[in-house]
Order: structure tokens, then C-alpha cells, then sequence
């Protein structure tokens, strides 16, 4: 491991080490998610009210399901032709910031307070479908005072009002069919406006009241804010809840391998912090390393000079028959090699196909032809002037 490895990697856990000090040691940040979990201990969730709805609510039985309305109403329904009726009996209950009941879930619930139940659904927004099926129509207000009260209208519960701000939202009945609507409470911002309403629906009753927030754990234990949600809740009739918290568990589990790791601020920055460092070691060791590759100059070629000085020892010894011998056989093989030329027989055709070949004036090849052929033919010594002129004459053929 080399020494650049080595403090990279030094240096990436002593970052890690520091991280999670400082995360440890500083204040978590208040998640302000509206939540509405029967599990979260945050502000806007609902452990306190699952804890204490048996307080709230007394000498009423409670029953929680995790399904949708329809799934849970269906079962409790006895199809007999003798019967027709739900074998159960009470109060649908349902608290979110938005409902998000499906349609099947809401023509259930109709079904189940027309055979002489109740529902009670506290929600900013109640869905269309039920508004339009209890002749109902719900507004905003786009201008909100900073003081906003909420109170019941009933005077034997009290004539407080409660100033209940945080997450508070501006919603409220527009139009109610006052044939069979009873209004149960207020609010007012810039006006009074209807918040809680009670809606007969032949057997039954609809109680939809439009400030869930009233429920959650800031406002239960702030002040004497739960005297309001305990008032709210009163109009409930006596009998079974049975309370709806469908996607209010908070049992929602990532497959995510990692899921753990990312649930936890301190490990998942730490997490991403080892990614980042890999990236950047990956990045500056990308390049291949080795160590710098030396200039290796190229083999001298000493053949000339071996050539030269062979060449100079038969010139001293004055062997020139031997040295135009050489001059001879070197010219014809170098013809050989590059026009392919057969140099058995030196003659006109020979002469026609190196001059074609070689594009050399015909003159100068006819020159030195001749005086090969003449010097293969003497059969005296030759002289020094015999190498020079055969040398010269072969030279500028070759050039």
C-alpha cells in the first residue's frame, strides 16, 4: 500500500470520526411533518391521542384497523336475507390531514351509517364524492388572521375559545343542507366560519369537523388545548370506535437493503461521505502509474564502417581485383534485391529492363555493363584506376 493510499485513507476516517461527533453531540432538528402517525412522537402526530383517546373517549370501546374502510366494513357485513345488517354497531372513526378514502371506502362508510351507525371524519379536505353525496360544499379563506379561536357551538360544553394557531388551516363549510345539518362549531380568522358539522343521513350521522390538528401531539399537550379536542370528541355517541388509521402506522419498510444505514443521519452521511471519498480517490488513481520510461537510443549501425574498414585494408594491400570483385557483386545484388532483375546474363535485355526499372539514362548503364563484362573477360591485374573507374561508374548508377 503506498504512502498517498495510506493518508487517504487516514484521512477519510478521521472525517468520518468528526462527523459523527459533531452529529452526536448536536440537537436533532423538530421534524414538522404532518404526519398524523398513531406511532410519531413529532408535533404533528398522533402518539399522545392514541395513548390517551381511551381517557377521551370513556366507557367507549376501541377498536384500530389497518385496512381500508371498505376491506373492514365488508367483513362485518351478514349478506342473510333475515339479516342484512352489519354485525357490528357504533362510530367510524377517521383523523388525517387529508382523507384519502377511496370511493368504494366512502360508499361503504354511507352504507354503514344508513343502517343506523355513525361517522366522525376530521380532515382539511373531505373528498367530493362525500360532499356531494350529504349536498355539502367546503371553502377557503385566502386571507387567515394570525389569531384564529376554535370552539363548539354547544354552550353546556363551555363558551371558551381556544387560540390554535400552529398548523391550523382555512378551511370550513360554505354550504350546508340545513334540513339536516346541525352546526357544532367555529372558527373565525377574518369572519366566523363553520368548522364542525353534524349530518343526518337517514339512519345515521355524519360528524365532519375540518381541524384535525386539534388532535396532534403539539396541540394535546400545549396549553389547555386538549380541553378543545376533548369537547370535539364528546359529540361521538356513546358505543364501539371503531378508528381507522390506514397509513398512519408509519409500518411503511423500505426493501432497500441500506434502509437502515439511510435512517440514520449520522450513518447515512457517513455513508455518503465514504462514496464521495471513493469517487475521488478513484478519480486522481485513474491513471496508470509506473515510473518514467528511459530514452533507449537505437543500435548504431556499423556496418559502414565495418565496410570501410575492410574496404581500407584491401586498399592497403593493393588487392583491387578483389575489391572490384566485391564492388561487382554487391552492385548486382542490390540490383536483384530492388528491380528484381535476373543478373545471370548482362546483356541489351538486361540493359532495357534496369534502364525501365531504375529510370537511370541508359547511357550510364550501358557504361557500366561494359566494363563489368570487360573486366570478367581481362585477364591481367588491375590497377587502381580500374577500381576507380568501375567505383564511379557503379556509384552513379546506384545514386
Amino acid at each position: 500500500m503506498g504512502r498517498t493510499l495510506k493518508i487517504y485513507i487516514a484521512f477519510l476516517i478521521l472525517l468520518l470520526i468528526t462527523i459523527v461527533v459533531i452529529d452526536s453531540n448536536s440537537p436533532k432538528p423538530i421534524d414538522w411533518r404532518p404526519t398524523y402517525g398513531v406511532n410519531d412522537k413529532i408535533p404533528y402526530g398522533m402518539y399522545v391521542l392514541d395513548h390517551e383517546i381511551g381517557s377521551l373517549l370513556k366507557n367507549q370501546k376501541i377498536e384500530k384497523f389497518n385496512q381500508t374502510p371498505y376491506e373492514y366494513l365488508e367483513k362485518k357485513y351478514d349478506y342473510d336475507t333475515l339479516v342484512n345488517n352489519y354485525k357490528i354497531k357504533g362510530t367510524f372513526l377517521n383523523i388525517s390531514k387529508i382523507s384519502n378514502l377511496d370511493k368504494q371506502s366512502i360508499t361503504e362508510i354511507c352504507y354503514f351509517v344508513s343502517h343506523g351507525n355513525n361517522a366522525f371524519i376530521s380532515s382539511e379536505m373531505i373528498p367530493n364524492q362525500l360532499l356531494d353525496s350529504l349536498n355539502l360544499k367546503m371553502d377557503s379563506e385566502y386571507k387567515f388572521s394570525d389569531s384564529i379561536y376554535n370552539w363548539v357551538a354547544n354552550k353546556k360544553l363551555g363558551t371558551q375559545k381556544y387560540k390554535i394557531i400552529e398548523g391550523v388551516n382555512n378551511n370550513y363549510f360554505s354550504k350546508v343542507d340545513t334540513l339536516n345539518t346541525t352546526v357544532l362549531g367555529y372558527q373565525n380568522g377574518d369572519s366566523t366560519r363553520v368548522n364542525f358539522i353534524k349530518v343526518n343521513y337517514k339512519n345515521g350521522a355524519f360528524y365532519l369537523h375540518t381541524q384535525p390538528v386539534a388532535f396532534t401531539n403539539f396541540h394535546l399537550l400545549k396549553g389547555n388545548h386538549h380541553k378543545y379536542a376533548e369537547k370535539v370528541l364528546s359529540y361521538i355517541p356513546k358505543g364501539n370506535v371503531f378508528w381507522s388509521i390506514k397509513d398512519q402506522t408509519g409500518e411503511v419498510i423500505s426493501n432497500s437493503p441500506m434502509r437502515y444505514i439511510l435512517s440514520q443521519p449520522a450513518l447515512k452521511w457517513a455513508w455518503y461521505i465514504f462514496l464521495i471519498g471513493m469517487l475521488v480517490f478513484i478519480f486522481f488513481n485513474a491513471k496508470r502509474k509506473q515510473r518514467i520510461v528511459p530514452i533507449i537510443k537505437p543500435l548504431a549501425n556499423t556496418t559502414v564502417d565495418f565496410t570501410k574498414t575492410i574496404g581500407n585494408l584491401y586498399y592497403q594491400e593493393g588487392d583491387h581485383n578483389n575489391i572490384i570483385e566485391k564492388k561487382i557483386i554487391y552492385f548486382l545484388e542490390k540490383i536483384r534485391n530492388e528491380y528484381l532483375i535476373d543478373t545471370h546474363k548482362l546483356d541489351d535485355d538486361f540493359i532495357k529492363k534496369l534502364h525501365l526499372k531504375s529510370g537511370k539514362d541508359l547511357v550510364i548503364i550501358q557504361n557500366v555493363v561494359y566494363l563489368i563484362n570487360m573486366y570478367r573477360k581481362s585477364h591481367y591485374l588491375s590497377v587502381e584506376a580500374d577500381l576507380v573507374q568501375i567505383n564511379a561508374a557503379i556509384e552513379e548508377v546506384l545514386n
